[in-house]
């Protein structure tokens, strides 16, 4: 039993900063500010803009393709997602003419099919879904873009992925009224009524509206780490989030340690703070990480690997045993200062 844990504790540690042989340069999330330009040599948060910094190579560019009428929610809550985890994000249309969001946000285009650059995910939603899908030019457009790494799509956004053969022999889901109409008029898709997302890899579909925001979360879990998308869902105070709650029919699971236990016990208790404060750090339930509870406010801790564990901004926290492998106390830098373990 030991050797697995210590193997997987191994592996956790190559996504520890100073852990990796193969130093990463850090940018800020694009903010459309001057500090999108910087570049920097370690983590931490960009001096400019306040938001925590990103491994280069993470940054996705993720097409939103919008239709007049398009659901609001649908596409501002991944919006907010992937945003904020650092991907670039641009809007397309049929044409770079405004359309209206529900009849009342006025949304300008990015790029029109026309003149749209690469993408690394396409991402389609609902709200007058039939307008683009029921379209030849869109179709056609969505067709051409063979080069694409992923399909996500939310409510009935996924009949514009099913009308373009990319559902095909796929399992997905979409808005639980349309679930029926999808089935029907698509019969090689394995259409999915009790699931909130469905990945199968390359294509993930999410149920309708708020169910986008958890399969946004679930894509960034899957390309920069399950600790990276709690960050996420804590910054947006995203309470909702199960992680894992949906159908992953791929390998790639960014849930399979999520109830493991890494013995979190031996970090709770009450321990010394800045300035003469008190901390408590208590156990969260059904996942490997703590909370932080100071001046009654909780905040997340998650496990990276042994006595090292990071907080919300993306900053490593260490934890010291004395002789006997008790935790005595804590330190914000590695070579900082030792905050006391006070009572258990």
């Amino acid at each position: 039993m030991l050797k697995p844990i210590l193997s997987l504790l191994l592996s956790l540690m190559l996504f520890v900063p100073g852990f990796s042989n193969n130093p990463s340069q850090y940018i800020c999330p694009p903010c459309g500010a001057a500090c999108d330009s910087l570049v920097y040599e370690e983590p931490g948060i960009c001096p400019h803009c306040h938001m925590p910094l990103i491994r280069k190579e993470e940054v996705k560019t993720i097409a939103f393709y919008l239709q007049d009428g398009v659901e609001v929610l649908d596409f501002a809550g991944p919006l907010e997602v992937f945003s904020y985890a650092g991907y670039r994000v641009f809007t397309v249309s049929k044409s770079k003419n405004p359309i209206k969001s529900q009849g009342v946000l006025k949304v300008t285009p990015d790029y029109s099919i026309e003149d749209a650059p690469k993408a690394d995910v396409l991402a389609f939603f609902g709200g007058n879904a039939a307008s683009a899908y029921k379209d030849p030019a869109v179709i056609d457009w969505i067709k051409k873009q063979v080069d694409t790494d992923y399909y996500f799509s939310v409510c009935t956004g996924a009949f514009l992925l099913a009308e373009s053969g990319i559902l095909d022999g796929q399992t997905a889901t979409t808005f639980h009224d349309a679930l029926d109409n999808l089935e029907e008029n698509y019969p090689t898709i394995d259409v999915r009524k009790d699931v909130r997302f469905v990945d199968n890899g390359k294509v993930v579909t999410t149920a309708g509206i708020s169910a986008g925001i958890d399969g946004a979360l679930h894509l960034v879990a899957k390309f920069q780490g399950l600790t990276k998308a709690k960050r996420t869902a804590f910054y947006m105070e995203y309470d909702n989030w199960v992680p894992g709650d949906g159908l992953i029919l791929t390998e790639e699971d960014p849930y399979e340690f999520l109830h493991t236990d890494f013995g979190l016990s031996d970090y709770t208790g009450v321990f010394e703070y800045k300035e003469g404060a008190t901390l408590e750090f208590v156990l969260v339930d059904h996942s490997p990480d703590l909370h932080a509870i100071i001046k009654g406010v909780k905040f997340p801790l998650f496990f990276e690997s042994e006595n090292i564990f990071s907080d919300v901004d993306g900053d490593l926290v260490y934890f010291e045993r004395d002789s006997v492998g008790k935790v005595r106390g804590y330190r914000i830098q590695k070579e900082g200062v030792l905050f006391k373990k006070i009572k258990e």
